[in-house]
């Protein structure tokens, strides 16, 4: 694995940002690998992620613990510092004067995921694939399920399989049972591989921007249940799939990736089924693969994947 830092930064536009920051490196020894930015001019927002060798970088970075932010979303400097305050002391006077919310993540550090799935076990056997051929760079501590149907691909990959059945009448204790699992293994984020489960907004709202899902329709277009069935009914001629973050609001949550496929009169609702599962387990592991390598930074209901 590759040792980099990754500054994530959003501050209102201005000029000087990208100058102070490439400088800042710079005086501090470190090498600029990649840098990118966007200005929104509707927003009148910047955004700018940039990833620089730390090894002859003067200030000390051991103790970043990336374990303590949002992996999707820039923290401001006087916030959550833990492990970062040496770095946060030289680098308060530009975030100060541009007004920049940062983050700084290093790519040495393995995330922890915990995949959520039913039945459906495309999405998952894609996932854990790509993570044992190395593609996936973060840790699989667990695979929750309300269905024990994926219990041989969790023991063909070693990875621990907890069954919590969801009931109409049980879903508090639930939520309750799969909360303490989470607590019991710390991950840093949760991926809904088709977990065909609506959460609370009240377990949502406890891991923001740290939930992705993939939505088996193109959204906005067919939200919540048998989007390709609603889409076979209106005639579409394209489908796709869609992976976003998870909010309160269901299947509106910022998105993260999108693609599509084109289909005839000719498809039938399992062809469209078919075609459609294709994309959501390509789809879902981009948007995981962009999250664990610190490439997203939201702004509004938006996000700018670097």
């Amino acid at each position: 694995m590759k040792n980099s830092a990754i500054l994530l930064v959003s501050c209102p536009d201005a000029k000087g940002e990208v100058a102070s920051i490439a400088d800042f490196v710079y005086r501090h020894g470190g090498n600029i690998l990649h840098a990118d930015e966007h200005a929104d001019q509707e927003s009148g927002l910047f955004l700018m992620r940039v990833e620089f060798d730390p090894k002859d970088f003067d200030i000390d970075l051991s103790a970043v613990d990336p374990t303590q932010f949002n992996p999707a979303q820039a923290v401001h400097p006087g916030s959550a510092r833990t492990g970062l305050s040496e770095f946060a002391k030289h680098f308060d006077p530009i975030a100060e004067k541009f007004q920049m919310t940062w983050r700084l993540a290093v790519s040495s550090h393995r995330q922890r995921m915990i995949i959520f799935v039913s039945k459906y076990d495309h999405c998952l056997v894609d996932l854990l694939y790509r993570h044992q051929s190395g593609e996936l760079a973060c840790d699989i501590p667990l695979i929750i399920s309300n269905h024990p149907d994926n219990q041989p691909i969790a023991d063909f990959y070693k990875i621990p399989y907890a069954v919590v059945s969801v009931r109409k009448d049980n879903k508090r204790d639930s939520e309750a049972r799969i909360q303490s699992l989470i607590d019991q293994h710390r991950p840093d984020f949760l991926v809904l591989a088709r977990y065909m489960q609506i959460l609370s907004n009240e377990f949502v709202n406890r891991y923001p921007q740290r939930i992705i899902n993939i939505h088996h329709g193109l959204l906005p277009a067919f939200i919540g249940a048998r989007p390709y069935h609603r889409a076979f009914e209106r005639g579409v001629k394209l489908i796709g799939a869609t992976s976003h973050y998870v909010t309160e609001v269901l299947d509106d949550g910022p998105i993260i990736e999108q693609d599509v496929v084109r289909v005839s009169h000719r498809d039938t609702v399992e062809d469209l089924i078919r075609k459609g599962r294709d994309l959501e387990k390509m789809v879902l592991s981009r948007a995981v693969r962009w999250h664990i390598e610190n490439r997203i930074l939201l702004y509004g209901n938006k996000t700018v994947v670097f």
